[in-house]
Parts: C-alpha cells; structure tokens; sequence
C-alpha cells in the first residue's frame, strides 16, 4: 500500500496593479470578517450547555459573504472556523484546552488579513513567469471592472519545494515584511521524499538570548541567535511604557499603542513562524523523526527579574513556540516530545561533572578543561540523555540570524565564545530561567 504525507510550499504573492492590491485587500478583509463574526456567535453560545455545536447553522453567514468572497471561498473559511472549534472541544474534554478560538483583529485596529482557497478552485503555476489566480465574489468583480469570468491574477516568486496533489491554499498578507503571502498544503507519495529515512533524533534548548540550540544525532548543530530581536521587542515596549505615562489620568490605552502592541506581537510571531520552518526542513533533510523539547510545565512561573519574566512570558512564549514546532514537524512527519531536561545547563558534556562548572553568557567551562558553547553543550547532554548514547563529534555549529524574512546563516562559528572566570548564576538574566535545568 503507498503511504502519503503532507508538506508545505510558501511563496511571496504580488498584485500586478494598485487596483489589484486593494481588491485583494477587500478580499481578505472580508474573510476576517466573517471569521470574527462566527467566532463571535459561536463564542456567545459556548455559555449555553444546550448548544449542539456540530450543527450550528452557518448557511445564513455563507449567504451574507457570498458576493464579496464567492461561495466556495466562504464555506472554506467557515470550514476552517468549524476545524478550530472542532479541535478546541477536542482539547477541552483531555483537559488541556488553553482558551477559545481568537478572533483575527478588529476593525478599528486592524484585522488579519486572510483567507482559505479551496483546492480546486485556485490555479497555481510556477516557472519563468510564475502565477497565482484565484476566485472572487461577483460584487467585487463589478466593483473593480472584472468580467463574469475573471479571476484575480497575482504575481509568484518562490520555487515549490514540493511536488503532488494540491491542497486548501491559504492566503495572507504578512505585516511585518509588507508582504502578501501563499501557503500551499500539497500530498506527496512516501516514495518520493528526497531525505534519508528517518531515524535519527534531536533536541532543542529554548531560551530568549539564544531561541534555540539544536543538537542532532548525526553531529549537526544549529544555533538561532535572538538578541537583536530582543532588543526590538524591548525598545517597542519602552516605547509603549513612554506613550502610557502621557495618557491622561484613568486613561491606559490609545490606538498608537494599540498599533505598537499589534506590531510586537507580530513581529514576535513572524520570526517564531519563520524559525521553525527553517529548523524543521533542516532536521528533516537530516533525517530526523523524533526532536526532544524541556518540558517546562511546572517551572514557567514568575521570576524575580522583570527582565527575565519579559522574556519568558513575553518575548520567548514558550508554549506558543512549542506548539508552532509540533504543528510544523507534524507536517514532515516528524515527532515532538517533551522531556525533563534537569541539569541540563549545568552539565560538562565531557566528563559529567555538574558542581564545578561555569558558564557566563554563552562561554561553558568544566574544571575537566572542557570550553565550549552553554546553550550547544546543554543540548547536546539533553540528547544524549533521551537517546542513551554519546552523540560523538560535532560538526561546526551552524549560526543563524533574522535577516528581514528569512533566518540565514552568518559565518561567526559559536564555539569560539571565551570563558571567564565568574561562577556560573543559574538565575541568570541572560535568557535562562532560574528553575530551567535544576529538579
């Protein structure tokens, strides 16, 4: 029997004309909206226990959104809400529902702008003059001079990855970039994946300063460094905390502040998007099936350093960041497990001693005369302890920072980071957490 698996294309998408723009926009606006609209209704009627939520009737919402999004388009975002809701009673009978299905913005602050293209409705073709065309409402057609027959025609770059059966394409534009952007699901057979057969393991340290140390079985590292993004995320919330204190008195919030918190927000989230992207497609070609992740359930609790605290709950997001790798990795095939990772940090991954080792920001030194990379080291230890073996030679660490969209390699090697002499602080303010690594 031939076994199929999932994977994604992306591709940036550009309207050939201002008009085109603008109609696009309308277009994506208007699936916000009644995305928003459903939630809103369904979110009331969670509070009546009666409510049969698999037979909600949302043929009237079809109706209302029809002539601007088309019909097909309309029931694929309504689909997509009812998927949402789906899997959230799904979660909530396990007891690990974390909140109700979100809202995509607002109309005065902005909404998210995107949509769902049903799989045979899109027409996708890539090459020399590559080119997305998709449906739209007739009410937009006769607003925007389009014929009965006329599709919205958008410029592609990007090559597919992958080749197969297509997949609901989704649409968006990306804030941060200024970009609209295209997400093609597509269904490959197993016999053509292009990575070696997957058997080998990872696993991650997580962290603020350093996002994430990977380290995997076959000797490869990663390091995906966050201190410039930090940096951003910090100097928007200054910024927010200057607007606040000239807010007249019982005031705490205005739409510029609204704006800068929008865009913190979605800065955050792009370079989390873009990171485990970038990550999984490198362990997949690497031939990873299992990737290990700390299990931080009981430890992300309030620190004494409002540093800290900001980057745990705020910048860092943990959980959400989790739950972009496992969502991503599911689609490549690929496992995600949680594991304690006591003592990890601390760990000489040479000799196993623990009490005389030091680190100081990224710089580790055993009293063995071990001197390597904290966040490398912590998660080399982690593997080897999930998967019970040594791990063996290392390859040259791979750096890599947010460059505009994409995370790029630089060619500074990590390894080369200088110990000091000061002991190592386990309650660091340098992107650890206190409890991280200790039992």
């Amino acid at each position: 029997m031939s076994i199929v698996v999932r994977r994604t294309n992306t591709f940036a998408v550009r309207p050939l004309t201002t008009e085109d723009e603008q109609l696009l926009r309308d277009l994506l606006d208007a699936s916000a909206s009644l995305w928003n609209e459903l939630t809103y209704e369904r979110r009331q009627n969670f509070t009546d226990p009666n409510i049969d939520t698999s037979v909600w009737d949302t043929e009237d919402y079809r109706k209302q959104y029809v002539g601007v999004l088309g019909s097909a388009t309309a029931q694929q975002v309504i689909h997509k809400n009812s998927e949402a809701w789906r899997s959230f009673f799904s979660l909530k009978e396990k007891g690990e529902a974390n909140g109700l299905p979100g809202y995509w913005g607002n109309e005065n602050e902005g909404r998210k702008l995107r949509t769902y293209i049903r799989n045979d409705q899109y027409t996708l073709e890539t090459g020399e003059r590559s080119r997305l065309e998709i449906p739209v409402g007739q009410d937009l057609k006769d607003e925007y001079g389009f014929g009965y027959h006329d599709r919205l025609r958008l410029e592609v770059a990007g090559d597919p990855k992958w080749e197969g059966e297509q997949g609901r394409l989704e649409l968006y534009y990306d804030e941060v970039d200024d970009t609209f952007r295209a997400i093609q699901p597509v269904t490959v057979p197993d016999s053509r994946r292009d990575s070696p057969l997957a058997e080998e393991s990872a696993a991650l340290d997580v962290g603020a300063n350093n996002i994430v140390a990977c380290t995997t079985t076959t000797g490869q590292q990663y390091l995906y460094e966050g201190r410039d993004l930090f940096a951003n995320f910090r100097e928007t919330t200054e910024e927010i905390a200057r607007l606040q204190s000239k807010l007249r008195e019982g005031r705490y919030i205005s739409r510029r502040i609204q704006r800068l918190y929008r865009k913190r927000t979605r800065r955050r989230d792009h370079a989390q998007d873009a990171l485990v992207r970038d990550l999984v497609e490198r362990l997949y070609d690497e031939g990873v099936a299992t990737v290990y992740v700390g299990d931080l359930t009981d430890v992300l609790s309030e620190h004494w350093s409002a540093e800290v605290n900001e980057k745990t709950h705020q910048f860092w997001a943990y959980r959400s960041f989790i739950d972009r790798l496992a969502t991503t990795a599911e689609e490549y095939g690929i496992t995600v497990e949680a594991e304690s990772e006591a003592y990890t940090t601390v760990e000489c991954p040479m000799c196993g001693e623990r009490d005389e080792t030091e680190r100081n920001g990224d710089a580790f030194r055993c009293s063995c005369g071990y001197e390597g990379h904290a966040d490398l080291d912590a998660s080399r230890v982690f593997l080897e302890r999930q998967v019970g073996k040594e791990v063996g030679s290392m390859a040259r660490p791979v750096r890599l920072k947010l460059d505009d969209h994409n995370w790029s390699e630089t060619p500074h090697s990590p390894e080369r980071a200088s110990p000091n002499e000061e002991r190592t602080n386990r309650s660091t303010d340098d992107g650890k957490l206190a409890s991280v690594g200790t039992a």
